[in-house]
């Protein structure tokens, strides 16, 4: 007798249909999450300045392209977020040129850092500057990209 209920248990679980997983919804949350993810990822600024520099304002309505990028603090110049010189060095240097951004920016232009990308073009330069950096440093530091053949410089700026 016990047997046979077992046996009649046993083949009530065996008739059960198995458990199935509906994708439908999973599929209308993935799609709106990659629809959101596009929408937002073209509001995202190309540049992002360093938390050191508060860049001037600006009713300009063109937006920046990624090219070879320039950031100038009032502490010191970073090319392509790596340090170069400090502020105080760039304050005491003479001549219109500076050679430290000239050679960097130079080896840039020669590939020494991978610019083999199609839609980045290396004769071109954004310069992130803080607002109180005086603009006879700026007219030095756009000499010097302009030596190291980057003939198209651009100035970075909040649009308000």
């Amino acid at each position: 007798m016990k047997n046979t209920r077992r046996l009649r248990r046993l083949a009530r679980v065996g008739q059960r249909p198995a458990a199935s997983l509906s994708l439908t919804s999973l599929m209308d949350i993935f799609t709106i999450l990659l629809l959101y993810l596009l929408v937002n990822q073209s509001d995202n600024p190309v540049l992002d300045p360093p938390r050191e520099i508060v860049l001037p304002n600006s009713i300009v309505e063109t937006k920046p392209r990624e090219t070879v990028v320039v950031a100038v603090s009032p502490d010191e110049v970073l090319i392509r977020g790596e340090h170069v010189m400090s502020m105080q060095a760039l304050l005491e240097s003479e001549g219109s040129i500076i050679e430290a951004i000239r050679d960097r920016m130079q080896s840039i232009g020669e590939g020494a850092l991978g610019l083999g990308d199609d839609d980045l073009d290396g004769t071109e330069v954004t310069i992130l500057a803080d607002q109180d950096v005086h603009y006879s440093t700026m007219k030095r530091i756009m000499a010097s990209c302009t030596a190291a053949g980057y003939n198209r410089i651009s100035l970075a700026v909040n649009q308000i």
